[in-house]
């Protein structure tokens, strides 16, 4: 129990390092907190620094979603555990947790998609595919980037359903409702007409 603890401790605490405020201290202190939307997650990093700067986030915060869920459960600290498919999945809802309150950055992160995608990549590569799919599908019928985020989330433990997977269903399940959460000023805006659109992406836009 002590090496599973510490496995989903370490998975908290790698999931508050931040991609967009590691990067913004090396690019001389940018916190895009301040800046756009006031979230640290992808999207504003690229409307507000340019895809490059929202390039380096999408790695760092992708790749450490992809190591909570895949290589960390795998590591022996103390000594073999069982249960290794639910480790991952209790590793993988711990760096989604700590991105979204990380511990190192006042517990003011983002809204945590992309380590999402991380983690799903880590504990079913193949089902990033469809979700994916739904995630740009939803984009470009509506340009609303939170909504497509949340029905794509949505839409993993439905895939997990299908391939017989419990623990998956239950992983996105709890992701698809903790997703909402993180998007629910989203959704007000939504209502309110207020929610920014990708107009180019958006393929219903009006003319």
């Amino acid at each position: 129990m002590f090496d599973l603890a510490l496995k989903v401790v370490i998975a908290y605490l790698l999931g508050s390092l931040l991609g967009s405020l590691i990067i913004g201290k090396l690019r001389g202190g940018v916190d895009i907190r301040k800046l756009g939307s006031g979230n640290a997650g992808g999207t504003n990093a690229l409307r507000t620094q340019g895809p490059w700067f929202a390039a380096g986030v999408m790695i760092i915060d992708v790749g450490k979603g992809w190591f909570a869920s895949a290589s960390l459960p795998t590591l022996t600290f103390l000594e073999p555990i069982s249960g290794g498919e639910w480790l991952a999945i209790a590793c993988a809802v711990a760096v989604v947790v700590g991105h979204v309150y990380p511990i190192w950055f006042g517990f003011r992160g983002g809204k945590g998609a992309a380590t999402l995608i991380g983690t799903v990549i880590g504990l079913k590569a193949i089902a990033a595919i469809p979700t994916m799919i739904v995630w740009l599908c939803v984009l470009l019928l509506t340009g609303y980037v939170g909504l497509a985020t949340m029905i794509a989330t949505a839409s993993f433990p439905v895939y997990a359903w299908i391939v017989g997977s419990k623990s998956l269903v239950v992983f996105g399940v709890v992701m698809t409702l903790f997703v909402v959460f993180t998007h629910r000023s989203n959704i007000v805006r939504m209502r309110r007409g207020t929610e920014h659109r990708s107009q180019r992406l958006w393929l219903l836009r009006p003319r």
